[in-house]
């Protein structure tokens, strides 16, 4: 009698998701051991998120930082299926989706990320803009080709959220909109980026100030309209006019994930041990921006896409060290340093004992990132376009 091959379940096509899918399809299974590997996500394209700035200038185009999941997942054995996830039931590892049967497995991958809150004060919901997906990206380019088709003299932007994003962003769209452009930047704490290290934190000042960002520090955004934003300093309330407001503040867990009974921690993130199982549930993992987690050294794992990547290799590892009666291996997160855009010729790096700013920062970024790319093939179209194009920008260029 054939024995049901076992199925794997993985939730969300995030870093964590997708190289834990990759992960698993590379392991040495036996023929009659290989398991289903089921992808779930309710978007088409996997999206490189550190890359998603570049679409604001131009600089890339969403083929080469939204890869569809079909095309990533060829030959892999991993099958891919779009669709919304409804419900989770953990006692049965069973998943619910919108206009599909139920789906049960053998174990489950809870990998769905965050979603930017969008009610944190009056108005952001109905008049802001969250940066966080490609359809954001695209809503903000709509929005930025509107405002420079239009007669104003000034472009005004309000970032709220002097984290990454909102300092990436910044520094983005005072390049694209050069002269026009006026933008500030609203941080209720008292300095930028907050938990980076100094070297990135004082560079990054530097390009602010270079670029004429309006910083607004200790300062609480308390209402936004279709025009203005009202920004609260030290109790006092001035509403300032604005043609557009971007929110990058806070992150909240997958809404799927609010209803499950078992252990989170206040921010509703599902605790998990070092070896990245769900407390209470032993086949059920979870990562990423759904999970708090911490490794081997007792150090807790921050949220980032990095941490994602290294937890997608250990999660694939122990899910195929369950099923083979294995011993499971606790993740060891390592700091590998951190990276930003200053805009479009300009990168702060930090990391293995190196700092690094300038356009040379942006290249050894740049080539980073394209190392860390889900698959070589990917890797290889993205990396031949890039040593194309300043060829095609020179032979466009009239004479």
């Amino acid at each position: 009698m054939t024995q049901t091959p076992s199925r794997i379940c993985i939730l969300g096509g995030g870093f964590g998701g997708l190289y834990t899918a990759l992960r698993l399809s590379q392991l040495p299974w036996t023929a009659t051991d290989r398991p289903e590997i089921l992808l779930i996500d309710q978007r088409d394209r996997f999206l490189f998120v550190p890359l998603l700035y570049e679409l604001v200038t131009g600089e890339l185009q969403t083929w080469e930082i939204a890869p569809p999941f079909t095309e990533l997942l060829e030959n892999t054995g991993v099958r891919f299926m779009q669709a919304k996830v409804t419900g989770i039931d953990l006692d049965r590892k069973a998943v619910f989706l919108e206009d599909q049967p139920e789906i049960t497995c053998d174990r489950l991958v809870l990998a769905l990320g965050g979603e930017t809150p969008m009610n944190l004060a009056p108005g952001v919901e109905q008049h802001a803009l969250a940066f966080r997906t490609t359809e954001d990206a695209f809503q903000l380019q709509e929005r930025l080709r509107e405002l420079e088709n239009s007669d104003r003299d000034r472009i005004r932007v309000a970032i709220a959220g002097a984290g990454y994003s909102g300092v990436e962003l910044a520094c983005k769209l005072a390049d694209r909109l050069g002269d026009r452009g006026r933008v500030r930047l609203v941080e209720l704490s008292d300095k930028i980026l907050q938990t980076s290290t100094d070297f990135n934190r004082e560079t990054a000042g530097k390009a602010l100030e270079r670029y004429g960002i309006w910083l607004d520090m200790e300062t609480r955004v308390t209402n936004v309209t279709a025009d203005s934003i009202a920004l609260d300093y030290k109790s006092k309330v001035d509403s300032i006019p604005v043609d557009l407001v971007l929110w990058t503040v806070g992150t909240k867990v997958a809404e799927a994930l609010e209803p499950l009974n078992c252990k989170k921690n206040d921010r509703g993130q599902l605790i998990v041990s070092p070896t990245l199982q769900l407390e209470g549930y032993p086949d059920v993992f979870a990562l990423g921006d759904s999970a708090e987690n911490y490794d081997a050294e007792g150090q807790r794992v921050p949220v980032t896409a990095q941490s994602a990547f290294q937890q997608a290799d250990y999660a694939g590892w122990n899910i195929w060290a369950s099923l083979s009666d294995r011993p499971l291996l606790p993740f060891r997160y390592q700091h590998l340093g951190e990276m930003m855009a200053l805009g479009t010729d300009n990168a702060t790096l930090t990391g293995m004992g190196v700092k690094l700013d300038g356009s040379f920062a942006y290249i050894v970024r740049r080539l980073a990132y394209l190392y860390r790319m889900p698959t070589f093939d990917h890797q290889l179209r993205v990396g031949l376009n890039w040593i194309a194009k300043p060829l095609r920008d020179l032979l466009s260029t009239p004479s």
